[in-house]
């Protein structure tokens, strides 16, 4: 897939006020800090798509950035943010879970992992989550240019044995870098593939 144009379109509060359902939806989360605006700006080509902040938590809101007028990004606000108030990540906790489980035009959720350190609870957590809830996910692990070749397959080995603690079998996984774009091209051909999907089940509840 080459992307020819990102625009942001807007950002909501709640699901309700979302863009209507009538295009598909992918959707990035993770940990503070965990690279997501830069993986984001890599995968569209544009610098400035998402913004970036060395202070975690910039993201406070669902936001809809139209892809080649043809799906949406979703950006959501990172977690595991200790400087805001119980009382706020208790809210994005419910925004998030809102659009989560109400969002038809959803088709996946791409779950940034930092490959730089061991299993964290928050994640394992998000992960066993969406499992529970049968919700499709994919497990993007980030900043893997900061490691070597033989850290990295070490740190990863060490994550999908975790995984397998719990589940069967493993989900998706795709090595990523925003610095050398490694894994970007894999990701955009995983949303192109899935795509088509949206307007296939569309036409069938039409019909």
């Amino acid at each position: 897939m080459i992307i020819k144009t990102a625009n942001f379109i807007k950002s909501s509060a709640i699901y309700t006020q979302c863009p209507e359902m009538n295009m598909p939806e992918f959707a990035f989360i993770g940990r503070s800090n965990v690279g997501k605006s830069s993986l984001i700006n890599a995968i569209t080509n544009h610098k400035k798509l998402a913004k970036t902040s060395g202070t975690p938590g910039k993201t406070q809101l669902i936001n809809h950035f139209l892809i080649n007028e043809e799906w949406y990004l979703v950006d959501l606000p990172g977690y595991g943010f200790a400087k805001i108030s119980k009382k706020m990540r208790a809210e994005w906790q419910i925004m998030i879970a809102d659009y989560l489980y109400n969002r038809e035009s959803l088709m996946n959720t791409f779950i940034l992992i930092d490959s730089r350190i061991k299993p964290q609870k928050l994640d394992l957590d998000l992960i066993a989550n969406y499992g529970e809830n049968g919700l499709p996910f994919t497990l993007v692990f980030t900043k893997t240019d900061k490691l070597k070749d033989n850290i990295l397959a070490k740190n990863i080995a060490a994550y999908k044995k975790t995984l397998l603690e719990d589940w069967e079998e493993l989900p998706h996984i795709i090595i990523t870098s925003s610095v050398d774009k490694r894994g970007t091209k894999e990701l955009l051909d995983y949303i192109e593939a899935a795509t088509p999907l949206f307007h296939k089940t569309s036409e069938e509840i039409k019909g």
